[in-house]
């Protein structure tokens, strides 16, 4: 015997996946080619990168627009199947409203957990690899002149290359009690993974007696390991503003945590990434009962109207909240989780007291 789901269900989530996929690819390629566009004059590259170029802004789109996606196909699927009398036969057969929102939950769940998925990956970096296209630095990854706070010392690093793991002219100042206690200077260190490995290292040890600075000790060390926790991609997302995935993120912000500094943005990030588009799952409960269930006296335009608009102001209250959390205006907790947990209450309550409305 073979589990199969049921017909009903089979058919719902057909169509509603079908739908999901036509909005997505739709929005996705429409916003790569209008970007496109756009920056057609800036893009003095050859053809092949102007189609990575479209390639890696479609990327961008699809992990911005999936949410709205999300939304929009379940208003088209169950529009369609009101206005084709479909819901008014499966009420007839027996089927409730909570039974007849598992394939859309299902779909757009699992919607939802692919793309967290991959922006556990390099996908989220797209956008950062479209703008070194448009800015025509095809090979100038290199980050320059960094200064940052680790554990009780200071790091100054001339240059940072994220791409072969490579810092140059890193010096690592110790400090205490307004005192330097030594200076570590290395023409280079390289990332093993886990922490960086600082080459041909001199240590400066400065010899204080009665308060005041009297000698130094110097020390040559072949290599010495240091900056445990600082991937390269981190670096560079906090000092150039580039893009984190989910992973990077997570660590950043616990690095940081460690360090006692401020992590408002790369939270706000985080859960830009996973928190913020769970208010498409909120919509699709809320949406689904609350639009009629049946075609007769109702006004199509005026129902699509009020559930479009009803979604893009949604979306885009929340897209202002995770802007003013990212700029530390407010905590990215009363930006993103807390709106996301009150729309889910509403959704949860009217998935408790909507079942027995039919219009």
């Amino acid at each position: 015997m073979t589990l199969q789901p049921p017909l009903y269900f089979r058919y719902l989530a057909w169509h509603y996946t079908k739908n999901l996929l036509a909005v997505l690819f739709g929005l996705s390629f429409a916003f790569a080619a209008i970007d496109y566009f756009q920056h057609i004059p800036k893009l003095e590259v050859s053809g092949s990168y102007k189609v990575l170029y479209i390639y890696y802004m479609w990327q961008e789109a699809l992990g911005l627009l999936y949410p709205l996606a999300i939304v929009l196909a379940l208003i088209m699927t169950k529009l369609m199947l009101v206005k084709q009398n479909t819901m008014t036969i499966l009420h007839a057969f027996g089927f409730s409203k909570r039974r007849l929102i598992v394939p859309f939950l299902l779909i757009a769940t699992l919607t939802y957990t692919v793309f967290v998925g991959l922006h556990t990956t390099s996908f989220s970096y797209a956008k950062d690899k479209a703008a070194m296209l448009l800015e025509r630095q095809l090979g100038a990854y290199n980050v320059n002149d960094l200064f940052f706070k680790y554990n009780d010392t200071f790091v100054y690093m001339k240059k940072l290359d994220p791409v072969h793991k490579k810092l140059e002219n890193v010096t690592i100042f110790k400090v205490k009690d307004n005192r330097v206690l030594y200076t570590l200077h290395a023409p280079y260190a390289l990332f093993d993974g886990k922490e960086w490995e600082a080459k041909q290292a001199t240590i400066k040890r400065h010899i204080y007696e009665n308060g005041r600075l009297m000698r130094y000790q110097i020390e040559k060390k072949e290599s010495i390991k240091t900056l445990d926790g600082y991937k390269p991609k981190i670096i560079e997302s906090l000092y150039e503003g580039k893009a984190l995935n989910i992973v990077d993120a997570y660590n950043t912000w616990r690095l940081l945590e460690k360090q006692h500094l401020n992590s408002d943005k790369i939270r706000a990030a985080l859960y830009e990434k996973t928190v913020m588009p769970l208010f498409a799952i909120a919509l699709v409960i809320i949406l689904f009962f609350k639009l009629p269930f049946h075609a007769r006296m109702m006004r199509f335009g005026l129902v699509i109207a009020a559930a479009l608009g009803g979604t893009f102001i949604t979306w885009g209250v929340l897209f202002w909240l995770y802007q003013m959390g990212a700029n530390g205006v407010i905590s990215p907790e009363a930006a993103a989780v807390v709106p996301i947990m009150l729309l889910w209450l509403y959704a949860l309550y009217v998935f408790v007291t909507d079942e027995r409305k039919i219009a």
